[in-house]
């Protein structure tokens, strides 16, 4: 048999809590697989920012990207390693530089989703060039706002149509407050969108290849708070739903890390932003969730990396355009699309893949969340962004969470009889460990 080194290589931002734990998860595992006639094992190293020869090699067979949505030269890197070097990186790049919010909306309008009414209107300002003037002149129609927004009906949102800059979503309550607001807006072009209300569920879902999590979600609070401790938010029907939305929306537009927000309203969900393909990852946001998703990227980067998984050469639609097409019910509908995902996404090899040698990943990730060095990476990231005042508190918040995520997390393999070994319950006792409702 032959020895061979999968390298993983992490482009990354801001990020410090989960580079960290992954590395050293990875490390802990020590991982030797099996596989035909090679045993594999993983080495996991930070992708660096340089200049680059547009020939030169690329010695990683997976990226987890943070950065291409928005840093042009690693996402240049990457463009040229997929195609030069056949690297295999999570998201698309092409599809995360080209599909804005807009886009994904119509798309999604088209596979008959029920994503809210909207409305794009031409930017207040713009700005100075030799061809606009004239352009504007000769072919810009005037418009009245109101009959927009009248058309819509109040309240409803102003967005920014790529999600980003400016001030975000803004809830519009009359039309005095839209010709506000859309004054102030500057030279950003936005959307006008119905609002789902009152609805009664908000749900974010985050998925990671055939693995989708679902979190009630509350955007009206701090970004700490934003992300709910609840288990019991959905029922069966609705959680197979959310999950195949979710497929169908990754699968369609070759993303394999993203999130999508929606909103049930009379037994209807409605999602309402889903082109999120650099999701939160982070500590002090997801808190009690963060370390599910940490484990949804681990097994997912490595069945990667392993079976030398080959990047789409390109967005294939028209499968899921031949179901749009057929007279289902939405339900049915949206079950034939996330099968196309599942079978794209080699959703049966990679739970055969998990089984088969990451079994005990659930332990190691449980041992190393009760480390002291696990509390620093917590604390790190808390340092990084709150006032010195704050730290202590938050860190002890956080890292409480995280505790309370062991507790249920020992309960959940105690029920599917696969209950931590006693070393690892010897080594990493649960300590700090606080009940949901006394987070501040």
């Amino acid at each position: 048999m032959a020895r061979v080194t999968r390298k993983i290589g992490l482009s990354l931002g801001a990020d410090l809590c989960w580079p960290a734990a992954y590395e050293e998860i990875v490390r802990g595992m020590a991982l030797e697989l099996k596989i035909g006639r090679d045993i594999i094992d993983f080495d996991v190293e930070r992708v660096t920012v340089e200049p680059f020869d547009l020939q030169q090699g690329c010695s990683y067979d997976v990226v987890l990207d943070r950065l291409t949505h928005w840093f042009n030269t690693s996402r240049e890197w990457i463009k040229k390693a997929v195609i030069l070097d056949g690297l295999y990186v999570l998201n698309n790049p092409w599809a995360v530089q080209s599909m804005e919010k807009q886009t994904t909306y119509v798309a999604m309008m088209k596979l008959g989703l029920p994503v809210p009414r909207t409305w794009m209107v031409p930017p207040r300002e713009h700005a100075e060039s030799a061809d606009l003037k004239p352009t504007l002149e000769r072919y810009a129609q005037l418009f009245d706002l109101g009959d927009v927004g009248r058309d819509l009906g109040y309240p409803l949102f102003m967005k920014p149509y790529d999600g980003g800059g400016w001030r975000g979503v803004t809830r519009i309550k009359d039309e005095e407050h839209l010709k506000a607001v859309y004054d102030e807006s500057g030279a950003t072009l936005m959307h006008l969108q119905e609002a789902i209300e009152p609805f009664d569920r908000f749900v974010r879902t985050i998925g990671v290849g055939p693995q989708v999590r679902a979190m009630r979600y509350d955007p009206s609070a701090p970004l700490h708070a934003r992300y709910l401790v609840d288990f019991h938010f959905i029922d069966g029907p609705d959680w197979d739903y959310l999950a195949d939305q979710m497929l169908t929306i990754n699968g369609f537009f070759g993303w394999e890390f993203n999130s999508c927000e929606s909103l049930r309203k009379n037994g209807v969900w409605h999602p309402i932003d889903f082109a999120n393909a650099c999701p939160d990852f982070q500590v002090t946001s997801l808190h009690y969730h963060w370390p599910d998703l940490l484990k949804d990227v681990l097994r997912w980067s490595l069945f990667c990396a392993a079976t030398k998984r080959k990047t789409a050469s390109a967005l294939d639609w028209d499968p899921y355009y031949a179901i749009a097409a057929k007279d289902l019910p939405l339900r049915d509908r949206l079950a034939g699309y996330a099968a196309i995902t599942r079978k794209r996404m080699q959703a049966d090899r990679f739970e055969e893949f998990c089984d088969k040698h990451l079994s005990h990943l659930d332990e190691v990730l449980w041992e190393y969340l009760g480390t002291p060095r696990a509390r620093e990476l917590v604390q790190a990231k808390v340092t990084a962004l709150y006032p010195a005042h704050e730290v202590q508190t938050f860190t002890a918040h956080f890292w409480g969470l995280v505790q309370f995520w062991r507790k249920t997390e020992q309960d959940r393999l105690n029920a599917a009889g696969r209950p931590l070994s006693d070393d690892a319950l010897a080594r990493a006792p649960i300590r700090g460990s606080i009940e949901p409702s006394s987070a501040p």
